[in-house]
């Protein structure tokens, strides 16, 4: 006798390139547990098509997104209803703007689909946490009848909002890190020393790294001014930027300084060696996935508290595998020269910043995924 797969439909309103992996896998993952798993994406809008950072799968639905642009804020409607007749779950991403949400988190969708939400549970980068937006936000939050969160963090949010406990399931966010242990690996001891020399490294002199985008939400000031803090202490430090973006000329004042280097743009095995140079991973700013690097390379990072960061920010113990400080440029400077004065404790931090590497893996996110999609369509509606 043949069972019936359950059928499912994750929507996406672009289909992003570091994404494609997890859902080749979730796919294989859902056959196995007797779920049929479709794909549906649109594109880009036009303010998003400059990242250039959208894939693409065989098998997956692409539809036209009818997009609206309102006082600098695109508005999407996603034709995907004719797509979903037949599905037993519905995963929407948590997204205020996708106007074609509402009317499944209004009730109106198939009598037999559960609505699932994918996402942060708030805005954590809102100019306005107390806004419309986030009111709306909050408000919308127990419309579903399963969560997907992002985090732990995002699942405390959740709770909070009176859903469920057993109706959510943590993904703990990840992506792919295979291809950077490799270009780890790849980099010999040679040209990693060579690496240090150019920038005036001495042997067993500690480097700093920061490797992202260069944005107001990274705070590259506090950096700034907590390493000037740091050299004027220690000469040998020096501190590496790896990135570009529209706060590079917040780099100008330190340009000619000879404990800092600038690298630019660096990918691939270029990005690893500079990551094998140095022993910090220094971020004031914003902290979100690439907090992922800082453990598979084993480069504790040190960032503040109160900066505007994502939920992968609790992957970060603090004194464990990393370090949060307040969020001026004395504490963090403080910080820093603690790391570099103590090679024990830096080196205690680095063993356990690679520990955590294990657990926020690529495989376990998928598997948290399919073991929530297979309890969500076995469970019933909530509304």
């Amino acid at each position: 006798m043949t069972v019936k797969k359950r059928q499912v439909a994750i929507l996406q309103h672009r289909l992003l390139h570091y994404r494609l992996g997890l859902f080749e896998q979730l796919r294989a993952a859902c056959d196995a547990r007797d779920i049929e798993l479709s794909l549906i994406h649109g594109d880009a809008t036009p303010s998003e098509a400059v990242r250039k950072d959208t894939g693409q799968l065989p098998w997956a639905t692409k539809v036209d997104n009818r997009c609206w642009n309102v006082k600098g804020r695109d508005l999407l409607w996603q034709p995907f209803s004719h797509l979903v007749q037949q599905a037993d779950a519905i995963v929407l991403m948590q997204e205020s703007r996708l106007l074609s949400n509402y009317p499944y988190l209004f009730g109106w969708g198939p009598r037999q689909a559960r609505v699932a939400y994918w996402g942060h549970g708030r805005n954590f980068q809102s100019e306005a946490p107390s806004g419309l937006r986030e009111r709306w936000k909050q408000r919308m939050l127990t419309s579903v009848d399963w969560w997907f969160a992002y985090t732990d963090m995002t699942a405390d949010i959740v709770r909070d909002a009176g859903f469920p406990d057993e109706r959510i399931t943590v993904l703990n966010n990840a992506i792919d890190n295979r291809g950077f242990e490799a270009d780890l690996a790849s980099v010999p001891d040679a040209e990693v020393q060579a690496l240090r020399a150019s920038i005036g490294a001495r042997d067993g002199a500690c480097v700093g790294l920061y490797c992202g985008s260069l944005y107001p939400d990274k705070r590259l000031d506090i950096m700034i001014d907590a390493c000037e803090q740091v050299v004027a202490r220690h000469p040998d430090f020096r501190l590496v930027i790896i990135g570009d973006g529209p706060s590079r000329p917040d780099l100008q004042r330190i340009m000619d300084k000879p404990w800092f280097h600038w690298a630019g743009m660096r990918r691939g095995r270029e990005k690893a060696a500079w990551f094998r140079a140095s022993q910090l991973f220094l971020n004031p700013g914003l902290v979100g996935l690439h907090i992922l690097d800082s453990f598979v390379a084993g480069a504790p990072m040190i960032t503040t508290r109160d900066a505007k960061h994502s939920p992968e920010v609790v992957y970060l113990e603090d004194g464990v595998n990393g370090v949060v400080t307040d969020g001026n440029a004395r504490s963090f400077a403080e910080a820093v020269e603690r790391l570099v004065v103590d090679t024990a404790k830096r080196e205690s931090l680095a063993a356990h910043a690679r520990e955590a590497a294990r657990s926020y893996t690529l495989d376990a996110m998928m598997e948290r995924f399919a073991n929530g999609l297979a309890a969500c369509v076995a469970a019933p509606r909530l509304r």
